[in-house]
């Protein structure tokens, strides 16, 4: 076994820039300016926006390397069209979140494999320069990184992914016992994306062991999630994922569905795209007698949103008893969070969007955001990551100023 996770002298593939310096600020408003919040009877009390200069977040599962390809319309089957741009990066979930963590000041550590090829070594360099610990990350002597290519239609503004896995796969032998405790040593919060899946769980029973608070990117179904579900304190779904792992007839009963069957969850959001994203936050405070349909109440909030604001905002409602019609009832309070409206000329590619959500999300977490706050800082740091190709070029630094308002 191979580590390689110092910089490669040889290393010209990718255009990264250095990480910014590693400073904290202080949070004082419950609400930052930079997030336009209409709320109905919530209560304000405030909380404490600090994050400590040590906070580390630990990632397990996917990384590679992206060939991404621009074009004008998507090829019809035996078509022969050219390229509008084209652009190789570093790619997967937990690859973008945790870049996008480290540029928002934090100090990410990831779990993954590579191969000791030209890709591996790509992979580990990018993420070592954007400040990613990449010492956790296992290098395979022999076999293959995985790859990725991605088609991004520039019409439809959507992109198809067609992925190749690295071999031999991960498996928990490749991670030993002393690698695991350090990994977690300090950590804030475990991130997994559902890859990975076995040595995933022996990371994540490790990290229940230690107390330390457990997110699950719920992407799509796949082997292991439901064990790893069960482990979880925070889900961030897919706009596909609540129906389908339900199988409730509206994405809000899904949500309810999901927190119904995972109880040790505190909140899950459903990312919807342009239509912003849905949150259930349960609550463990004494709940309403009465009950709501949880559809009814979604339509309600949804009317409220204002079309003309282009900067995300937040709806939330009080603390009910939220409805799910022939599946059950959950206390807690829903939040409808808008997306920020990317003039067409700006909108570039969504590749990556919901990754860089979840990382900021995970920075949301860590630095204690109301939850109104944390869906606003997340959807404007996805929505400047679409406004370039590839899933880490637009991911944005701390000192970006369209962040400037939530990190003062």
């Amino acid at each position: 076994m191979l580590n390689l996770s110092t910089p490669f002298s040889s290393f010209t593939l990718f255009n990264t820039q250095p990480p910014p310096p590693l400073y904290f600020n202080h949070f004082q408003s419950r609400t930052m300016r930079g997030c336009t919040t209409l709320k109905l009877n919530v209560s304000s009390n405030s909380n404490d926006y600090s994050i400590p200069h040590d906070s580390i977040v630990v990632g397990c599962g996917g990384i590679s390397v992206d060939f991404l390809a621009a074009v004008s319309a998507y090829p019809n089957p035996d078509d022969k069209i050219r390229t509008t741009n084209l652009k190789i990066q570093g790619g997967g979930n937990v690859g973008n979140a945790l870049t996008s963590l480290a540029r928002l000041g934090l100090k990410p550590r990831i779990i993954s494999k590579v191969a000791n090829d030209s890709q591996g070594r790509d992979i580990l360099h990018e993420l070592h320069t954007d400040g990613v610990d990449t010492s956790f990350i296992v290098v395979s002597k022999e076999g293959t990184s995985p790859f990725t290519y991605i088609i991004v239609d520039n019409q439809t503004k959507t992109r198809t992914c067609i992925h190749t896995p690295g071999y031999p796969p991960m498996t928990p032998d490749d991670l030993s016992e002393s690698s695991l405790l350090s990994a977690l040593h300090g950590a804030r919060i475990v991130y997994f994306d559902g890859r990975l899946y076995e040595t995933a769980l022996v990371v994540a029973h490790e990290a229940v062991r230690k107390n330390i608070p457990i997110l699950i990117d719920a992407e799509r179904p796949r082997e292991g999630l439901d064990d790893l579900l069960k482990l979880a304190d925070y889900v961030v779904c897919s706009a596909k994922f609540p129906q389908a792992w339900t199988e409730a007839s509206t994405i809000p009963q899904a949500l309810v569905a999901m927190l119904l069957r995972l109880p040790n969850i505190k909140f899950v959001i459903v990312t919807l795209g342009k239509d912003g994203c849905i949150m259930i936050e349960r609550s463990v405070d004494a709940s309403p007698s009465t009950e709501i349909d949880i559809d009814r109440i979604v339509e309600s909030l949804e009317t409220r949103k204002k079309e003309t604001v282009s900067n995300p905002t937040c709806i939330s409602s009080s603390v009910e008893n939220l409805k799910a019609k022939g599946i059950g009832t959950v206390s807690g309070r829903l939040y409808i969070g808008t997306a920020e409206s990317i003039p067409p000329s700006e909108l570039i590619d969504t590749t990556g969007a919901g990754d860089a959500f979840i990382g900021a999300v995970l920075y949301a977490i860590c630095a204690n955001f109301s939850p109104e706050t944390m869906l606003c800082f997340s959807a404007t740091v996805a929505a400047a990551k679409c406004r370039e190709l590839g899933a880490r070029s637009g991911l944005p630094y701390r000192t970006n100023p369209l962040l400037a308002s939530f990190m003062q």
